[in-house]
């Protein structure tokens, strides 16, 4: 087996248990041969081997990864990252600390983006009350 198709391997699962299955499994039947690719390389590289390495616990992970995708400004990864975050049992209050210390050093604008990602979110799961 190559070392790709076993990162792939491991990776999968992984994936598949901080994203979601509906959502892994969508966007793997989705991916025609041309996507296919990408698919494989961020399964494999993302989830098998950096996600993969238990050096860091997936809660850590999942709070590096706010706070990078903020800086980034990559708002539908916050998204699907915050829903992760939850799945692996980061509370309401720590993602909130975690975008509160990106804005500090993303800045303001950056910040805002991801807090209305993530409240988004929070709401629709159920993490925190809607306003009414």
């Amino acid at each position: 087996m190559s070392d790709d198709q076993a990162l792939f391997d491991k990776g999968l699962p992984i994936r598949r248990a901080v994203l979601g299955p509906e959502y892994v499994d969508s966007s793997m039947a989705k991916a025609d041969e041309f996507m296919m690719s990408f698919q494989r390389a961020t399964t494999a590289w993302a989830w098998g081997w950096a996600w993969g390495d238990p050096t860091l616990d997936r809660k850590t992970r999942s709070l590096l990864n706010l706070a990078m995708l903020t800086a980034l400004g990559k708002i539908p990864e916050v998204k699907l990252h915050v829903k992760g975050a939850l799945n692996n049992g980061v509370t309401v209050d720590e993602i909130k600390a975690t975008l509160l210390h990106a804005t500090a050093y993303c800045g303001i604008p950056a910040g805002l983006d991801a807090f209305k990602a993530a409240h988004e979110v929070l709401i629709a799961e159920g993490a925190i009350p809607g306003k009414k």
